[in-house]
């Protein structure tokens, strides 16, 4: 196949296109800083042409404190290269046949009593959850009857990079214990701008899904191989854990029997220093893949452990 991945610049995108050229595939690029930039709709629309999947991971990162500019870019980075991507698309004379976008699992609510699935799970409130309704009504307006459109509602990535390597970090300092949620002031700005996260789970128990990278690259052939699949899906693994025995798995695969617990007030003056939110860790996404497994795609790594020894010895 022909691939061209929008945001390739990043862990998942690097990750990604090292993967599919090695089993065969042909992978375009698109950025800020590629040959076909952002802003050259007639250059992004001569690259589609003819391509056979389109894969959109573009986005500023969410990794960083939500002051009023970094909202901005988290939301603008998401939908305007969405709406430029289907300009493009509709000028294609032949366009492609499958168009995947990234989503987040964070659309859906503090979740500690139930799963959410694609048709029964519920959407939530705040600044995160906004961004990602906003990024799929984009994906998903108007018409493209010769591409089928695919929304990823994506859990973190496991691999080697992203969201793991301060996990790992912190259990070789000893500082591999749970993130523990608690109480903390929130000012009327923060509030009112849906970014300050409450207290809710207690003892390390907010809901952790997860997906290997591995996977990823999985779920994406599997939905170029079968056309009749289209829609929202929740990209993760079938078997969630939680923050506590992440942790403690974490621990158990680097060999570090003790991790000191983080107390909330020590996981907000950390957010501040290191510029991020608590939300990224005391938030409980309980995602599962209800489609993908329904449509019977078979994991690679549907355990956490197998998953994390496998990414550790290939550091």
């Amino acid at each position: 196949m022909r691939i061209v991945i929008a945001g390739a610049s990043g862990f998942m995108g690097s990750s990604l296109t090292k993967a599919l050229r090695a089993r065969g595939h042909t992978v375009d690029h698109l950025g800020r800083t590629t040959t076909v930039r952002w802003g050259q709709l007639a250059a992004i629309t001569d690259l589609l042409d003819g391509a056979d999947v389109l894969l959109n991971l573009a986005g500023k990162s969410v990794n960083c404190r939500y002051n009023p500019a970094n909202r901005a870019a988290i939301l603008s980075s998401r939908v305007e290269t969405t709406r430029e991507l289907s300009k493009a698309v509709r000028g294609c004379e032949h366009p492609p046949a499958l168009w995947i976008n990234s989503s987040t699992a964070t659309i859906y609510r503090h979740a500690e009593d139930r799963p959410m699935t694609e048709s029964e799970g519920e959407l939530g409130e705040g600044f995160s959850v906004d961004v990602a309704k906003a990024w799929e009504t984009a994906f998903f307006d108007g018409d493209l009857p010769a591409t089928r459109r695919v929304a990823l509602r994506t859990a973190i990535v496991l691999g080697d990079g992203g969201a793991l390597v301060p996990m790992l970090r912190l259990a070789r300092l000893g500082l591999g214990g749970p993130q523990l949620d608690g109480r903390w002031f929130g000012s009327v700005h923060r509030r009112a701008a849906g970014v300050f996260h409450e207290f809710r789970a207690r003892g390390g128990r907010q809901k952790f899904s997860w997906v290997h990278i591995a996977d990823v690259l999985g779920v994406v052939e599997f939905l170029a191989e079968r056309p009749e699949l289209d829609g929202v899906f929740n990209l993760s693994s079938p078997n969630p854990t939680d923050n506590r025995t992440l942790m403690r798995t974490i621990r158990r695969v680097l060999k570090i029997p003790i991790g000191l617990p983080a107390f909330r007030w020590m996981t907000e003056l950390g957010a501040i220093v290191i510029r991020t939110e608590t939300e990224l860790i005391l938030k409980s996404r309980w995602v599962v893949p209800a489609r993908l497994t329904q449509a019977g795609y078979m994991f690679r790594f549907p355990e956490l452990e197998p998953a994390l020894r496998d990414i550790v010895n290939e550091e």
